[in-house]
């Protein structure tokens, strides 16, 4: 089998491994994607923006307390204060790359708010196109980087690892030609985005599967805070699989959301109404959905003639679909949105396993609790990215020793594809916005069945039953209702469990 040996490696090219492999120099690295590079990134969707303390009337401090509330008390306090202080420093390392930041008419920089901030805190593009923006920025960045290598159109199908249990690269398919081959490096970092392609309502790209976490929790690598999924409350609800997102800015605006009776629900359930923490905005179009009653977002006193020009992505979807948001509400739904759990990692992205790091969504620091304060995603995955690239450049890299090379999958059979769409069915309807044991058991036994059904499956497949488990399995034990996590049988929050969940799963390899 072909070997390239690199000094680093870094699995997925979104926002966190652009930045990661981009501040790793002068390193010689890899960075493995699925597609080509500016294709099939969460980062690209990203709409609301990137949270940082730049007002007159902010503070970093204001910001970490935010996050602390919005994790409704699993947030990690130090991680938070990390999160927030570095947070202008990184929106300035973008200005710098030349990244196009929406600006007042004095020049400055706009900021806006979304729920759950006490400020105006928000750094926006383009209105809606944050994400966009940001990650045509690093691919630049990356583009004019000598020390990086892009190899598009992979799939990473395990980590390596040597005899002294350290990860020593990975083995990675080629996704036209099917060839398999090495990628040795001393260094790993996994940045592979989220597990939105788990649940049948979603608006997270295809790729969205749960790749890293699975290949480290194959690996034996710890595992945190998997029962924490959060629903974004407004997803575009016009039968598209992922949903078109509906950003949280617009509600920042002043948007209402109302029935089809016309009656504004919000009001009647929190104090902030549809300013309220995701969660909370989250179950209340679910229960009103389960009540026989479809949801619009009003935007036309707030917003009306100029939303074209303030929210260009959001008025592209709502156009294609025959809807015009300046005279009619916007029909939603509730989403799968962003994995709170992953990879456990230390304040350096650090894994439970040597020469394993892992930035972004695939990781969990601790900062996002048990409910992720909006654009605080944008904004960790460049802190921890950075975070981790110091770190690395910073090691002593040592030789990998001899690795087996694992056996890969061989079940091509075309049921699976069937097999991923039964298993985001359970998912969404048994491991979603509301949760008992009965649920959670019956979605534990279908993942059961699946993997002795497809116990050699390929790709999606295998990955995704890893991930469904572990997410179910910290769901089941999980008896209380915290955050995104909301148990019908158990609908308090408990002081016994008002600690973070860790898991260490047996090798799937």
């Amino acid at each position: 089998m072909r070997e390239r040996d690199y000094d680093v490696v870094v699995v997925g090219a979104g926002i966190a491994g652009l930045m990661a492999a981009y501040k790793l120099a002068p390193l010689r690295v890899a960075v493995l994607c699925k597609r080509p590079l500016g294709t099939g990134a969460a980062t690209d969707w990203a709409q609301g923006g990137i949270a940082a303390a730049l007002g007159g009337d902010d503070s970093p401090e204001l910001h970490a307390q935010d996050t602390r509330i919005a994790g409704a008390g699993l947030s990690d306090e130090s991680i938070a204060e990390i999160l927030a202080n570095d947070a202008p420093a990184r929106i300035e390392e973008l200005l710098e790359l030349g990244a196009a930041f929406d600006r007042t008419a004095d020049g400055a920089l706009a900021l806006g708010r979304e729920a759950a901030h006490q400020r105006r805190r928000i750094v926006k593009a383009g209105g809606d196109a944050t994400g966009h923006e940001i990650l045509r920025t690093l691919i630049a960045a990356v583009a004019s980087s000598d020390h990086i290598d892009v190899i598009a159109d992979t799939i990473v199908e395990d980590l390596l690892v040597d005899g002294e249990r350290r990860v020593a690269g990975v083995v990675v398919r080629s996704r036209d030609l099917g060839e398999r081959f090495m990628v040795r490096a001393p260094a790993t970092v996994l940045a592979t985005g989220g597990v939105g392609r788990l649940f049948r309502a979603t608006t997270n790209p295809v790729d969205a599967s749960g790749d890293g976490i699975a290949m480290a929790a194959r690996a034996g690598a710890m595992l945190a805070d998997m029962e924490f999924v959060q629903f974004h409350p407004t997803a575009l609800a016009i039968g598209r699989d992922p949903m078109p997102l509906v950003t949280e800015a617009i509600r920042g605006e002043g948007a209402l959301l109302v029935n089809d009776l016309g009656e504004r629900f919000m009001t009647a359930i929190h104090d902030d109404a549809e300013l309220a923490p995701r969660d909370v905005v989250a179950r209340a179009i679910f229960e009103q959905e389960r009540a026989g009653r479809s949801v619009g977002l009003d935007a036309r006193d707030a917003i009306g003639e100029s939303f074209p020009e303030r929210f260009p992505t959001v008025f592209a979807f709502c156009t294609s679909a025959g809807i015009d948001p300046r005279t009619a509400r916007i029909p939603v739904a509730p989403a799968a949105h962003y994995h709170m759990g992953g990879v456990a990692v230390d304040e350096w992205g650090r894994s439970s396993l040597r020469g394993l790091w892992v930035c972004g969504e695939a990781s969990a620091t601790g900062v996002h609790g048990a409910n992720r304060l909006a654009s605080n995603s944008l904004l960790e995955a460049m802190v921890y990215a950075s975070r981790a690239a110091d770190d690395i450049r910073g090691a002593a890299l040592e030789p990998t020793g001899p690795t087996p090379l694992p056996i890969p999958p061989h079940d091509s059979s075309p049921r699976l594809a069937q097999a991923v769409l039964d298993l985001r069915n359970v998912m969404y309807a048994d491991v979603g916005l509301l949760r008992d044991a009965r649920g959670l058991q019956n979605a534990l036994a279908r993942i059961a069945t699946l993997s002795s059904e497809f116990p050699n499956a390929l790709g999606e497949l295998r990955n995704l039953l890893v991930v469904a488990h572990a997410i179910a399995s910290a769901a089941l034990a999980r008896e209380e209702s915290r955050g995104s996590h909301f148990r019908l049988d158990f609908p308090r929050s408990l002081e016994a469990f008002a600690k973070r969940s860790f898991t260490k799963m047996e090798s799937h390899a």
